[in-house]
C-alpha cells in the first residue's frame, strides 16, 4: 500500500496505511473470507540483533518482507510460528483464546531453533496492538452455526547475511491477521485420514514439539499421499517402532471409548502440544469423562473400533477446532468408526468450547483476554 500516516500506540511505534482496503470490498472479502486467502491492512514488526537485543516494535501497513538472500531462514530453515483466532463477541467487543500458552510455546519453539525468546508484554502486546488497528477485519457470526473469526498468525525467522551453519545474528518477529471461515468444508461432516506408512513427520529429539515450519513442510508429501487416495488429512506413527499413533499433519488426536475414557497420545516431545488439546483435558472432565495422556498404537485403533471399544475419534487445532474423524484409509484396510447414536461427545467439547471462546457462556477458568 503506498501513503502511510505516522500516529503514536502504546508500546509500538505505528506508520498506518493511508489508503486501507475500502469498507465495502473488506464487508464483500469478510461474507466469504476462506482460510488464509486475505489479509487485514497492518502487520507487526519487531527486530532483535545480537548486539543490541529486541528492539521497540512497529505496526506498518502490510506487505513484502525485506530479507537478503543469504538469510539462515532461506537456507537453514531457521524459523518458528503460532496460530490464535480473535473471535467477535454479541456485543462487538474482541477477544482471544488462552494467549499465553501460545506465548509460551513460542519461546519453547525459539529455544529449539536457536532463535531468541520474545517476551510475554511484547507477544500479547503485539496481538492487542494489531487487532485493536484492523479491528473491522473481525468478522461478526450471523448466528452460533456460523463459525468465523480473524486467525493471527505470529511468525519469527532468521535474517541477516551469512552463509554459515549457525544461529542467526539478526532475527524479525512478525505477525500478520486473516479473516477465516470454518477450515474444514462441509458443515462438519466427519472427515476421512491417511495413514502415512513410509513417512514420518518427527523423531525423537527432533523438532516434534515446536511449530515450525520444517516439520510442515515434511508433512506435504504425505498430505499429497492422503488427498489421492480421497482423504482430508494424513496421521503419522512414531518414527522408532512404526506402531504407536502420533498425530495429524496439524492437528492432534483424541478416542473415545465406549466406558467413557477420552484417550489422546502422550506428548514424548514429538507431538505439538496444542492449545486445544490443553482445553480439551480440561473440558472433558466437566463432561464426565476420564482423560488419559497414554500410548496408543495403530493396533489398538484398529481392534478398539472393531470390537466397540473405541465408539467415536477426532481431531483438534486452533484452524479446525474439533473436527469428528469417519474412517482411517491404510494401505490394506479401512477402520470405519461407527455412526454414533445421541450426541456426540466431540460435538458436546466443540460446542462447549466455541461457546466459550465466543462469549455465550462464563469463562470460569479466565482463558479469555479482551483485545478490542
Amino acid at each position: 500500500m503506498s501513503g502511510e500516516v505516522a500516529v503514536s500506540t502504546s508500546g509500538f511505534e505505528a506508520r498506518l496505511a493511508s489508503n486501507p482496503l475500502d469498507a465495502a470490498l473488506r464487508n464483500e472479502i469478510l461474507a466469504n473470507p476462506g482460510f488464509g486467502r486475505y489479509f487485514t491492512d497492518h502487520m507487526v514488526h519487531v527486530r532483535w540483533t545480537r548486539a543490541g537485543g529486541w528492539q521497540r516494535g512497529e505496526i506498518r501497513p502490510y506487505g513484502p518482507l525485506l530479507i537478503d538472500p543469504a538469510s539462515p531462514v532461506l537456507h537453514y530453515g531457521q524459523e518458528i510460528f503460532e496460530g490464535i483466532k480473535a473471535y467477535r463477541h454479541a456485543d462487538g467487543s474482541v477477544w482471544t483464546f488462552r494467549p499465553e500458552k501460545n506465548a509460551a510455546r513460542f519461546r519453547a519453539s525459539a529455544r529449539r531453533l536457536a532463535l531468541p525468546e520474545l517476551d510475554d508484554e511484547t507477544f500479547l502486546g503485539s496481538l492487542k496492538t494489531l487487532v485493536a488497528q484492523d479491528v473491522d477485519w473481525v468478522p461478526t457470526p450471523k448466528n452460533e452455526a456460523e463459525e468465523c473469526s480473524l486467525y493471527l498468525r505470529p511468525f519469527m525467522i532468521g535474517n541477516g547475511k551469512s552463509l554459515g551453519v549457525k544461529p542467526a545474528a539478526e532475527v524479525d518477529y512478525y505477525l500478520i491477521a486473516s479473516p477465516a471461515a470454518a477450515y474444514f468444508k462441509g458443515g462438519g461432516k466427519p472427515v476421512s485420514i491417511w495413514l502415512s506408512q513410509h513417512y514420518n513427520r518427527a523423531a525423537p529429539g527432533g523438532t516434534g514439539f515446536a511449530k515450525c515450519g520444517g516439520n510442515y513442510a515434511a508433512s506435504l508429501l504425505a498430505q499429497a499421499e492422503a488427498e489421492s487416495h480421497g482423504c482430508d488429512q494424513v496421521a503419522f506413527l512414531d518414527a522408532a517402532e512404526n506402531k504407536w499413533i502420533e498425530e495429524l499433519g496439524g492437528m492432534n488426536l483424541f478416542f473415545v471409548y465406549r466406558d467413557g475414557r477420552l484417550v489422546t497420545p502422550a506428548l514424548t516431545g514429538t507431538i505439538l502440544e496444542g492449545v486445544t488439546r490443553d482445553s480439551i483435558l480440561e473440558l472433558a472432565r466437566d463432561a464426565g469423562l476420564t482423560p488419559e495422556e497414554r500410548p496408543i498404537s495403530i493396533d489398538e485403533w484398529r481392534d478398539g473400533v472393531a470390537n466397540g471399544d473405541i465408539v467415536e475419534v477426532f481431531a483438534c487445532g486452533t484452524a479446525a477446532v474439533i473436527t469428528q474423524i469417519g474412517q482411517l484409509v491404510t494401505e490394506s484396510d479401512r477402520i470405519v468408526t461407527p455412526p454414533i447414536e445421541g450426541e456426540a461427545v466431540s460435538a458436546k467439547l466443540r460446542k462447549r468450547l466455541l461457546d466459550i471462546q465466543y462469549g455465550r457462556s462464563e469463562d470460569t477458568r479466565g482463558w479469555l483476554m479482551q483485545l478490542a
